[in-house]
């Protein structure tokens, strides 16, 4: 199994890809609804990471698939500009998740 990034911004594309997480760049709520729709459909992706804007785009769709499928799990990471108030940073969820510190 592995992770699938959907994010609202190269920047934290480009960070995850150094650890070796693929994923996708997305603009508006119909793209951002697709590549979630797709990666839903991926059969080695166990764990999708979505940027908190990625998540604001298509919310009613995020919250279907937690309450109607158990794998792949979606998990909202703050991006870089930190919107919603985490403190932690993304290479801090990295080194708790995987064990990657970068």
């Amino acid at each position: 199994m592995k992770f699938y990034l959907i994010s609202d911004n190269i920047d934290t594309q480009m960070g995850l890809r150094l650890s070796g997480i693929e994923g996708v760049v997305v603009h508006g709520p119909e793209e951002t609804a697709a590549a979630l729709d797709k990666a839903m459909s991926m059969e080695d992706v166990g764990i999708i990471l979505m940027t908190d804007f990625a998540v604001r785009q298509c919310r009613e769709r995020v919250y279907d698939y937690k309450l109607s499928r158990k794998q792949p799990l979606i998990v909202e990471i703050p991006d870089r500009h930190a919107a919603s108030g985490i403190s932690e940073t993304i290479s801090e969820y990295l080194s708790s998740a995987v064990g990657i510190k970068l």
